[in-house]
């Protein structure tokens, strides 16, 4: 295995981050904050460990394998995510390393699990750089996910390696494609922000809210996150830029290459739409009948919670686990679904669902016409045979990863909601979970260190799609 193209990139993703240590630091330098030497010194360091990366791992041909390509995508994040929280634990906070690694793994990995209390009074320069770490993980996951994943046939992303290839001519290279994807990620986060400033947020609530909402990550400077903002133009502008993020970034390039039509003729997003909208209908209906909310209090708090969760975003509006027992049922299933392939959702992207509907589908009819030829069809054309294969095997390892994570946080003394939601919501990169101690107006602060590094680990092996990391765990996978 040829390591070294894996860490002159990874030194460079370092560099990249060290410079965005700059914007907190300048926050605090002029708040007189004396958390912007902190910064200061994390940046020094970051630059030099990843500058030190760059020079000795230079290559004359940067070539990625399969193998690389695995060790590169895990690496690159655990990597970010032990940088980023330099910061965190050197500040006034005074976080311990356990907290401060959670804390960055939970921002670059847009989860937005938060074990610190008193974010109203946080140093300004921490709050914008916990909101930097989710925008540069969220447009991280969008090029790997149109770059990196599919060429390595993660859970069926290699169905959009097939689409890519086809439509060659109508796209430019992955790199200009990542140039062109980043500057639309960029436009969408300003538009956020000034939507934010006209509902009266200030410039520094407003920025930090639009890195958070565009990224789907959920950090806030609230404890409470919006039920202190309680304003419905606030939630609607962050509903609307919540959807922005959940949805393919490559249709927004084709919309703006002329395909009018392209992001609602596109049968993941059109099926991901129908299914929040029926998600909120019943929710609504349910609150209506047996919660006495009026109908337009009812769509306002299901619209913006659900949304939030399938997004995989993680603000609330208000605590929806004190609603009843069906409620709780049904949002912790709404906990497994995710965005779209290409967005900055996380959880079990939608197509999943979609080709395991269409594959049992099959099946079945196949089961009343057994000498029949039916062939599957995802966006009027034919799965390829491995793909159905790859989706069924990410749901079982999903599964897997949930029952194990859930048992061994139940050993470490948490009760059966709080360890089995506290699973989902970290493979999906939820953030909030369920119950009094993680739930939407709760934080992560009171579990053990052991629990803090199994939700980690468990945040680093969702955002990465489960079989980037455990496929390092096969012997096979070190030999020559």
């Amino acid at each position: 295995m040829n390591v070294k193209p894996v860490f002159y990139v990874i030194g460079i993703l370092l560099c990249i981050l060290a410079g965005s240590m700059v914007f907190p630091m300048l926050t605090d330098l002029y708040a007189y904050h004396s958390d912007w030497k902190v910064f200061l010194g994390c940046l020094i360091a970051t630059f030099f460990f990843g500058g030190l990366l760059i020079l000795t791992n230079k290559t004359e041909k940067l070539t990625i394998r399969i193998r690389e390509g695995f060790l590169l995508t895990s690496l690159s994040w655990v990597s970010l995510g032990l940088f980023g929280a330099l910061p965190f634990w050197f500040s006034e906070l005074q976080l311990d390393f356990t907290d401060a690694v959670f804390e960055s793994v939970s921002g670059i990995t847009t989860t937005g699990a938060t074990i610190i209390a008193g974010l109203d009074e946080s140093p300004p320069g921490l709050l914008l750089w916990r909101a930097i770490l989710q925008w540069l993980g969220g447009i991280g996951i969008i090029v790997m996910a149109l770059s990196l994943l599919p060429f390595l046939g993660i859970g069926g992303m290699q169905l959009f390696r097939t689409e890519s290839s086809e439509s060659e001519k109508a796209l430019p290279r992955t790199t200009e494609l990542a140039k062109n994807i980043s500057l639309i990620y960029i436009g969408l986060t300003i538009a956020c922000m000034v939507f934010y400033m006209f509902t009266g947020l200030g410039l520094f609530e407003a920025v930090c809210h639009a890195l958070t909402t565009i990224s789907t990550g959920g950090f806030s400077t609230h404890d409470t996150s919006f039920m202190d903002m309680g304003r419905i133009d606030r939630e609607i502008v962050c509903t609307l830029f919540m959807l922005s993020g959940s949805i393919p970034f490559v249709l927004y390039l084709k919309f703006l290459r002329g395909d009018r039509n392209a992001i609602l003729q596109d049968e993941q997003v059109r099926w991901y739409l129908i299914f929040l909208a029926a998600s909120i209908l019943v929710l609504s209906v349910w609150l209506v009948i047996f919660n006495a909310y009026t109908p337009l209090q009812a769509l306002r708090y299901t619209s913006f919670n659900i949304i939030s969760l399938v997004t995989t975003t993680g603000f609330a509006s208000i605590d929806y686990s004190l609603w009843g027992l069906f409620p709780i049922m049904f949002v912790f299933f709404l906990m497994f679904v995710g965005g779209c392939n290409g967005s900055t959702s996380g959880g079990i992207k939608f197509f999943r669902f979609q080709i395991a509907y269409t594959v049992t589908i099959a099946q079945l009819k196949k089961l009343i016409t057994p000498h029949a030829y039916i062939t599957p069809l995802y966006n009027n054309k034919p799965i390829p045979t491995d793909v159905p294969i790859s989706v069924m095997s990410f749901f079982f390892i999903y599964a897997m990863t949930m029952a194990v994570l859930g048992c061994i946080l139940a050993m470490t003394g948490l009760d059966f909601i709080t360890a089995m939601s506290a699973a989902v919501t970290s493979i999906s990169n939820v953030g909030p979970g369920l119950g009094p101690i993680i739930g939407p107006s709760g934080n992560y602060a009171s579990l053990n260190d052991t629990a803090k590094w199994i939700l980690s680990f468990g945040m680093i092996s969702g955002r990465l799609e489960l079989f980037t990391i455990m496929v390092m765990f096969l012997p096979r996978y070190w030999k020559p």
